[in-house]
């Protein structure tokens, strides 16, 4: 004859009824065990497990590149991220390269650089338009410190090569400071790093959607760190303010790449920000008020 039922995920569940009688302790103990232990061993068994979290993807292109200038810094992003929102993170980036099987396996590559580029062959040049097609992100983070370099000049290579600028088709593009980019976690209007001399982000936009970014203001920088929690570079000319900025932009980037472009709408943003009084000094941008709110507003 079953007993109460005990509440678990899918259902209920009966146990069997447990007699004492003719039972001795150590019989009673171990029975009690191993109940205990199919109960553990259910629970555990509805985890996702660690391949559900997030994971960047670290690009490497050619064998003879500088291809990770800044080695700590999407692990210190990746905290931030963990600590900031509720995304499970894999601390520790995939390396890989466009031809690989398990490119699909990382939807979020970070593409970094100091100096000239080799590019990638004729099939990983397809590779990458078919991975950013269907539905990938990249993130390309100079870190020569110049708008008009040597990686400045490969990347806008390659974005020709995977994208090619046909007809209306643009390849990169000016972002506008109202993108969703820019709202998808903080309200930001600009691009920060570890420098300012980019004032705004380019990217490759298809079918509406923002397939590849590239920041010129060394991000990676800003985001590094090394064992002993010390920050590797200063950030310039804004100092930790600029740095927080640079970790909110990361934030919103992996945002966007995850969730695209659900918080278009913010038509409940000025209304919250006018009803706490609220006006931010952080970087974070205010929305101007519509027509309608001009004229009720009282001196």
């Amino acid at each position: 004859m079953p007993v109460p039922a005990l509440a678990r995920k899918g259902g209920w569940r009966y146990l069997p009824r447990v007699t004492t009688r003719g039972m001795t302790r150590r019989r009673l103990l171990s029975t009690g065990m191993a109940a205990a232990a199919g109960l553990v061993v259910a629970r555990r068994a509805d985890a996702l497990g660690p391949g559900s979290k997030f994971r960047f993807g670290q690009l490497k292109l050619g064998a003879h590149t500088a291809w990770n200038p800044r080695p700590s810094a999407l692990r210190r992003l990746g905290w931030e991220i963990e600590k900031r929102t509720s995304i499970d993170v894999e601390l520790e980036p995939a390396i890989v390269v466009p031809t690989a099987d398990t490119l699909h396996e990382t939807p979020f590559l970070y593409l970094a650089g100091e100096r000239e580029i080799e590019l990638p062959s004729a099939a990983g040049i397809e590779a990458l338009r078919r991975f950013l097609t269907f539905g990938g992100f990249l993130l390309i983070d100079s870190a020569e410190g110049s708008t008009d370099g040597a990686f400045d000049g490969s990347v806008r290579k390659l974005m020709s090569a995977v994208f090619p600028t046909t007809g209306s088709t643009k390849g990169l593009e000016i972002i506008p400071s109202d993108h969703v980019v820019y709202k998808s976690f903080y309200l930001l209007d600009k691009p920060s790093g570890r420098l300012a001399i980019a004032p705004a982000m380019e990217g490759v936009i298809r079918d509406g959607r923002l397939v590849a970014a590239y920041i010129a203001n060394d991000l990676g920088g800003a985001w590094s760190r090394d064992d002993f929690g010390n920050y590797e570079f200063r950030c310039e000319p804004g100092g930790e303010r600029q740095r927080e900025l640079a970790f909110r932009m990361g934030v919103n980037l992996v945002m966007y790449a995850l969730c695209l472009d659900y918080k278009a709408d913010q038509v409940h943003v000025p209304f919250i920000m006018k009803r706490r009084r609220w006006k931010p000094d952080d970087g974070a941008q205010t929305p101007a008020p519509g027509p309608a709110e001009k004229s009720n507003d009282k001196p």
